[in-house]
């Protein structure tokens, strides 16, 4: 039995237009199947429905090629699009020219394993008190409401592995299963693309990742990655202060440095895209934890533009950083599983808007067709404390601590907290109380420029 395909339009050469595709990868430039998309673009197989993490940036050799050749009917994804970023697919879905489903990233990745499983469907606590579950079937289990979830099977499933065997078995490295061995299994036909194929037992049988029974075609990369796209991951964030009432705000850095000091010992923590990403360079020499959607726990802070990466080794983020001794890899399914099973203390997320209700909105600003999900509705299911980490205000100087969230709901009654770079807030169970603000700034200064209703504590401190 011999799975090797001499090249990849050899290998995608039956798929039809119509067919169920799903790409598998994360982050910007992180191990996906470049030369398999690239042969799908080249076949010109049209009326595709893509399942995907998300499209990606213009001309990123990922799903958004296929946008850009219009190739794509539909599109089931974490995220559809990205503020600030125009692609081919964020015209088309505007224009209604492709449809979009929306998915929790983790309920994606479970959808597909039910797929591969022969579960018709199940039921999840994901996205409930959300836009997500109108006109969905939902049901009462010990007191707490789910969600009906069907499973996704698939045509194809483009993916991308460190090495196979003529047999079809994969292994993937450190932590780029990802969405790989669900996406495999939910899939008629499932073709990897690896870097290195071997005869059997070249792989030993504890580092196969992926068993070759789930595996229809393997090919060998003929696109390698580019490491200075791959580098794009690394960008941070400004750490300029904002101004307001003409003096200085704490820096984004100082927002993570503060809500680091408010994570406990010895904990499980998961860290949001864009300030959160910070927090891990607070907690270096503090016993915790952490957690990455990718499927990374044990990862350390993140590694300088100047250091020595490896190219499998990221946070959800798509950032490379460090490993600490004890880290494992694992892939989407097993990650979730840890993050609803609740198994994480504390999850640490950015946001657009908190309300005095303790709900929060923090995956789009337009409509449902219209953002970016990823896997904060999974990771809110938990029971762990929610640290929600913000600008006070937005670009145009609109509070984001509001009365009531204008934007579309990722939970209700779930935060714990909220840091912003001008307060310290701590929901009591009826209310948020001002615990402590910015230096330079009274708590009358940050009520006045604070929306909802807030308390202040007998003694306000300052942030440190």
């Amino acid at each position: 039995m011999n799975k090797v395909i001499a090249s990849p339009a050899e290998a995608i050469a039956d798929l039809a237009d119509g067919s169920t595709v799903a790409i598998a990868g994360f982050g910007v430039a992180h191990r996906f199947a470049t030369s398999l998309i690239l042969a799908l673009r080249d076949k010109g197989a049209k009326q595709l429905t893509l399942v995907c993490n998300s499209l990606g940036d213009p001309g990123a050799t990922r799903g958004q090629i296929l946008a850009e050749s219009k190739q794509v009917k539909k599109l089931i994804a974490a995220f559809s699009v990205r503020p600030g970023t125009p692609t081919a697919s964020e015209e088309q879905i505007a224009n209604g020219e492709m449809e979009v489903e929306l998915v929790p990233q983790g309920i994606l990745v479970e959808r597909c394993r039910a797929g591969g499983a022969g579960i018709p469907a199940f039921y999840s606590p994901t996205s409930v008190g959300t836009d997500l579950v109108k006109g969905r079937e939902m049901r009462d289990f010990g007191g707490k409401q789910y969600v009906l979830e069907h499973a996704i099977h698939l045509d194809f499933a483009l993916l991308r592995g460190y090495r196979a065997d003529t047999l079809g078995n994969v292994q993937f490295r450190g932590g780029s299963q990802n969405f790989n061995p669900s996406f495999a299994k939910a899939a008629r036909h499932a073709i990897v693309e690896v870097d290195e194929i071997v005869e059997p037992g070249g792989i030993p049988p504890e580092l196969i990742d992926l068993p070759g029974i789930f595996v229809s075609r393997v090919v060998k990369s003929t696109q390698p990655a580019d490491a200075k796209i791959a580098r794009r991951a690394e960008r941070r964030p400004s750490d300029k202060p904002r101004l307001y009432n003409g003096k200085p705000a704490l820096t984004r850095a100082g927002i993570a440095k503060r809500a680091a000091a408010l994570v406990k010992d010895d904990t499980y923590v998961n860290l949001g895209v864009g300030i959160p990403t910070m927090v891990s360079n607070y907690l270096q020499e503090r016993h915790v934890i952490l957690h990455a959607e990718n499927g990374v726990l044990g990862y350390g802070q993140m590694i300088k533009e100047d250091g020595v990466v490896d190219p499998d080794v990221y946070n959800a983020a798509g950032q490379f950083v460090e490993l600490k001794p004890g880290a494992s890899f694992f892939d989407s399914v097993t990650s979730f599983e840890m993050a609803r099973g609740g198994h994480i203390d504390t999850v640490i997320l950015g946001a657009y808007e908190v309300d005095e209700t303790a709900s929060v909105a923090n995956w789009s600003t337009a409509d449902a067709k219209r953002g970016g999900i990823g896997g904060a509705m999974d990771l809110l299911s938990g029971k762990g404390d929610l640290i929600i980490v913000l600008e006070h205000a937005d670009s145009k100087g609109r509070p984001k601590l509001r009365k009531k969230c204008s934007y579309p709901l990722t939970g209700q009654g779930c935060v714990s907290y909220v840091v912003t770079d001008l307060a310290l807030l701590r929901w009591n169970g009826n209310h948020f109380v001002l615990e402590e603000v910015a230096p330079g700034f009274s708590a009358e200064e940050v009520m006045a420029m604070t929306e909802m209703h807030v308390v202040p504590a007998p003694q306000v401190g300052f942030m440190g």
